[in-house]
């Protein structure tokens, strides 16, 4: 397996490179990076494909954008990477984050994408439960509380305790330009690109997906055009990484009956 590095869009980036013959390019999750696909890439690679995976702008080894992103402007380095590593057309791979990233992408530039898997993908907005309307109440008083001079000391603190608290850990970890473009991310609903989707898709999902409700995937399935659904019963929100060479398999019977 090869490390490389290039420049996109004025950004240094890292991204892997292993194996000959039909491109997949895996897209990772939040909080994530290139490091965490190395096995999955390893065992398609030795099926006769070649398996790019990038590190995100402000995961892994990249650098980081200099202001907040959406979800677009993902896609818009994304499709400027692929251009730059001559990919006329290739298999998509993606997880979560990356889901979201990969929905767009197939409702704006399918024609390069030959099929996808879609592991555990987020993009889809619910309704909030109890506990997140209970968060957002009580982050409302505690900007008003703390809103006083002089306790403007102790409100990153007090908000990150908060957030670690209610276990959004992503937000605590991240820089302060990543947690702006979380919020970016997030708020974007992307249900309605999924009936324009025509390329042709699988759908991969944990059973014990405590992060992302295993009923998106149905939702998914339902609203893409000929989308194939595949649960696995064992595994939670990432199952490259506790089931990699079940994943693996499921991604290469896919992407072999597709070309």
């Amino acid at each position: 397996m090869e490390e490389k590095q290039t420049s996109i869009n004025s950004l240094k980036v890292n991204f892997k490179v292993t194996g000959e013959g039909p491109v997949v390019l895996i897209l990772h999750g939040w909080g994530s990076s290139s490091d965490s696909w190395v096995e999955v890439q390893q065992i398609l690679a030795g099926e006769g494909f070649k398996v790019v995976c990038p590190d995100f702008p402000g995961f892994g080894k990249s650098e980081t954008p200099k202001k907040p992103w959406g979800v677009s402007d993902y896609v818009e380095w994304t499709t400027s990477f692929i251009r730059s590593q001559n990919m006329d057309s290739f298999f998509l791979l993606s997880h979560s984050f990356g889901g979201r990233i990969a929905i767009k992408m197939a409702a704006e530039h399918q024609k390069e994408i030959r099929a996808m898997v879609l592991c555990s993908a987020a993009g889809l907005k619910h309704k909030p439960d109890f506990k997140t309307q209970i968060i957002f109440i009580l982050s409302k008083i505690g900007s008003i509380l703390l809103a006083p001079r002089i306790m403007r000391r102790v409100k990153d603190t007090a908000r990150n305790v908060f957030y670690l608290f209610f276990r959004h850990r992503d937000y605590v970890k991240a820089p302060i330009n990543m947690r702006e473009t979380m919020k970016k991310v997030v708020a974007e609903d992307l249900l309605p690109y999924l009936s324009s989707i025509s390329t042709k898709t699988l759908v991969v999902w944990g059973r014990r997906d405590k992060i992302l409700p295993v009923d998106d995937a149905y939702i998914i399935e339902k609203e893409i055009n000929g989308a194939q659904l595949e649960i696995m019963k064992a595994a939670d929100h990432s199952p490259h990484l506790q089931m990699p060479e079940e994943l693996s398999g499921l991604v290469i019977k896919f992407f072999k009956t597709s070309v």
